[in-house]
């Protein structure tokens, strides 16, 4: 894929560089929505950026074959709540040397340019910041400092309202996925679809969910002992599970979740309890109370599992991430909506 001249002109003009020295494609966006690449410039104060150019007519294809209005309509949407989010959550909220900021390190935003055709979003380079590293096979220790990314980001914004951001976060939820929920054969998930959907949006403390949270979206210090974040298309409200779950079903081998998630997630709820702490302590609000929180929040981590099993079933039935420890966790779930009747 060839980065077009007129889009390198305008990230030099926007960073006052001299000239773009190199550029590297790190991928072309989801269904031909444009492409992010990285660009090293000479005569800035940044050594290289990231490039978001997102094109904003319709594709002519997916994937996976899914098309169409509503779909496209979604995706635009996600574009717009990751500027927002890089705009004024990012930038606001987690200014460079901050503790927020070295308690969930994520990118910077240093330009935005929208127009009825396109968007171009410059971030900071994590890279130029020390996260370089790209894990495909997370050790636990790994894995555990995403979850205490995670941990802090739900404390931080623990009944947060979802301003300009997606009312309910995650890219699977039930209310944007009409075509996926169709497209399932008859079942009881099918039928219990919405009732899970309910437990999930009503539960006591709400939070922002990263809404992606899967290991291609954390980068890595070169030692391993620090973790950034990035894309944040589906951030909004809802419950942390949903981002434990989309975790850990990215990172633990399948024959392997039955032995390991139950010890991640109480790991989980250990950093939530020390970030909590924290929170509570700096803020002026009425304290959270962890216990009742956690009490909230633990059942629900089964009903995110059955929640992201509805939308694959209905999006790709033969996906990787259905296996024995999701059907399990469903049948779990379908029996908490089954306690509720």
């Amino acid at each position: 894929m060839t980065i077009s001249p007129d889009t390198l002109q305008r990230v030099t003009s926007a960073l006052n560089a001299k000239a773009i020295v190199h550029t590297e494609l790190i991928q072309p966006l989801w269904s031909g929505y444009g492409e992010l690449f990285r660009a090293g410039l000479s005569g800035s104060d940044q050594p290289s950026v990231i490039v978001k150019h997102i094109k904003l007519p319709q594709p002519a294809s997916h994937p996976r074959g899914w098309t169409g209005e509503f779909s496209h309509q979604r995706k635009l949407q996600s574009y717009k709540v990751e500027v927002n989010w890089y705009r004024h959550y990012a930038n606001v909220l987690y200014p460079a040397g901050s503790d927020a900021d070295r308690a969930c390190p994520m990118p910077k935003c240093l330009h935005v340019e929208q127009s009825s055709d396109d968007i171009l979003l410059v971030l900071e380079d994590l890279a130029t910041l020390g996260f370089d590293g790209i894990v495909e096979q997370p050790s636990l220790a790994e894995i555990r400092l995403c979850l205490k990314w995670l941990a802090h980001f739900h404390a931080h914004h623990m009944q947060s309202p979802p301003d300009k951001l997606w009312d309910c976060g995650t890219y699977w939820h039930l209310d944007t996925r009409p075509e996926e929920w169709t497209a399932m054969p008859e079942s009881e998930l099918k039928q219990t679809a919405s009732a899970l959907d309910a437990l999930l949006k009503q539960c006591p403390f709400q939070t922002l969910v990263h809404g992606d949270a899967k290991l291609a979206n954390f980068v890595f210090s070169g030692d391993s002992k620090r973790v950034a974040a990035v894309d944040f298309q589906y951030v909004g409200q809802g419950c942390g599970m949903k981002d434990v779950m989309m975790l850990l079903s990215s990172t633990v081998p399948a024959e392997q979740c039955e032995s390991l998630c139950p010890e991640l997630l109480n790991d989980y709820f250990r950093y939530l309890e020390q970030a909590i702490a924290k929170r509570n302590a700096a803020s002026s609000e009425a304290a959270i109370v962890f216990e009742d929180l956690e009490q909230a929040w633990r059942p629900l981590y089964s009903v995110a599992w059955a929640d992201f099993q509805r939308f694959l079933i209905g999006w790709s039935p033969g996906h990787w991430k259905i296996h024995s420890y999701s059907e399990a966790q469903t049948r779990q779930a379908l029996s908490l909506i089954d306690g509720h009747s």
